[in-house]
């Protein structure tokens, strides 16, 4: 093999190269360096030696000195490196018997047996078994729903699209994405399992009419919460969430305030004859404990909000703020509004999550795509910002896989869900059912 595609002839290189840069500040002349062979020892000690001048030459001031270092005690990132050791396993141990026991021990030539079995019944390994969202038990009998503090559940519908569907797809991408996902935040500092009991409910049954699914998804959200439980749902487009708030009407006494993210208003009476997603808001604002009053609408904007739409939020005085208004008052400021109006006279508020209110560039896997959207950030912050008051109810809608590029889309939205559970559990908003 010849000399120069050796490991020894690239190290020899690299010293030559080094002496080359230290001739360039002044080191040694050029031509000492080129002078050298692959061969001499002497040569690659005196290029060592011109490489520390290099760095030395490169960073005077930074290198080998002693200075104190700051103070990083404050950092919210050191604070949850300490948090961590205060967090209880006890229901990771739990998982980790539970999967022994059902998927019989590893083979023999397995040597960490900590966390494998020999059929999958856990969450690693990410890319198999079956995808519940973030790998949570399903629970097959939704009449023990109520055994659970939280329920994920879909809502696979886009009967409701004016023009690009496949949001029907929305709850697989999510659940199969989310298995990157494991139940500890850092930056929250929380582990979910070990706080709350959570499943997954599966999908609701929605034919491929308008009314009949809307039928299915009112029923679906108020079963779950008249046990207790908090519904977070995965759209399906934006139609839903008018069955959804009808569904929390019937569970609540007293005004349901509605705080809706969105670039649409999506207050139109009738689409194309039909209550489509262009039309959540105008009726769900007609139930009688669900006022316009107390509908808040974040992130408005852009070339696709009919003038219908907005004729009706002006006649019925709901709250539209834009991207630009969250902008310049900031977002603490836009989520203490927000939650000032919805929560006005209400018992509870529900919380509509159209992922196209991010700019488009961070979400095209969704049917109105809009530039000049929210950031990733912004939203979490908003996000976060209204879980703290606590919500009766989340849905997360208009995700559409067949759009999307390398599931980002359906990664933002199971992040806007996970981060508003992992918020209202750090402020006692949600739990309790959880055993030992």
């Amino acid at each position: 093999m010849n000399n120069d595609h050796s490991a020894d002839g690239l190290r020899r290189r690299d010293f030559l190269a080094a002496t080359a840069g230290a001739a360039a500040l002044g080191g040694l002349a050029a031509n000492e360096a080129g002078a050298r062979q692959p061969g001499d020892g002497g040569g690659e000690a005196q290029a060592k030696g011109d490489a520390a001048q290099l760095y030395k030459r490169h960073a005077p001031e930074r290198r080998e000195h002693n200075r104190d270092l700051p103070d990083t005690s404050g950092f919210a990132g050191m604070k949850a490196r300490e948090g961590e050791a205060g967090l209880p396993s006890a229901q990771h141990e739990k998982q980790l018997r539970r999967i022994k026991e059902l998927g019989l021990e590893p083979a023999d030539s397995i040597e960490d047996k900590s966390d494998i079995s020999c059929f999958q019944r856990g969450g690693p390994p990410n890319w198999s078994g079956i995808n519940t969202f973030m790998k949570l038990p399903y629970c097959e009998d939704v009449r023990k729903v109520g055994q659970y503090d939280v329920a994920f559940v879909g809502a696979p519908f886009d009967v409701g699209t004016t023009y690009r569907s496949g949001t029907r797809f929305g709850p697989q991408g999510m659940r199969r994405i989310s298995a990157l996902y494991q139940s500890y935040s850092f930056d929250h500092e929380i582990d979910l399992a070990e706080t709350l009991a959570m499943c997954d409910a599966g999908d609701i049954f929605c034919p491929a009419n308008i009314t009949k699914a809307h039928d299915q998804i009112t029923k679906a959200v108020a079963h779950i919460l008249s046990q207790g439980t908090l519904p977070m749902i995965m759209g399906g487009d934006h139609s839903i969430g008018y069955p959804i708030a009808r569904g929390i009407a019937q569970c609540v006494e007293g005004k349901v305030g509605i705080i809706h993210i969105d670039r649409h208003v999506d207050t139109q009476e009738k689409d194309m004859d039909e209550i489509m997603h262009t039309c959540p808001w105008f009726h769900a604002t007609n139930i009688p404990n669900c006022p316009p009053s107390n509908l808040v609408q974040m992130g408005i904007g852009g070339w696709q909000n009919p003038r219908p739409g907005v004729k009706a939020g002006r006649e019925r005085g709901t709250t539209i703020m834009t991207v630009g208004d969250i902008q310049k008052m900031g977002v603490d400021k836009a989520v203490e509004i927000a939650l000032e109006v919805a929560w006005k006279g209400a018992s509870a508020v529900y919380l509509s999550y159209d992922i196209d209110s991010l700019d488009a560039g961070f979400v095209p896997g969704t049917g109105w795509p809009e530039p000049g959207g929210l950031l990733p950030r912004e939203a979490l912050q908003i996000v976060n910002g209204i879980a703290k008051e606590g919500i009766v109810a989340m849905e997360l809608c208009e995700v559409a896989p067949p759009y999307d590029i390398s599931d980002i889309t359906s990664l933002m939205g199971v992040r806007l869900m996970a981060d508003a559970v992992a918020t209202m559990a750090k402020h006692g908003r949600v739990g309790g059912r959880l055993k030992g």
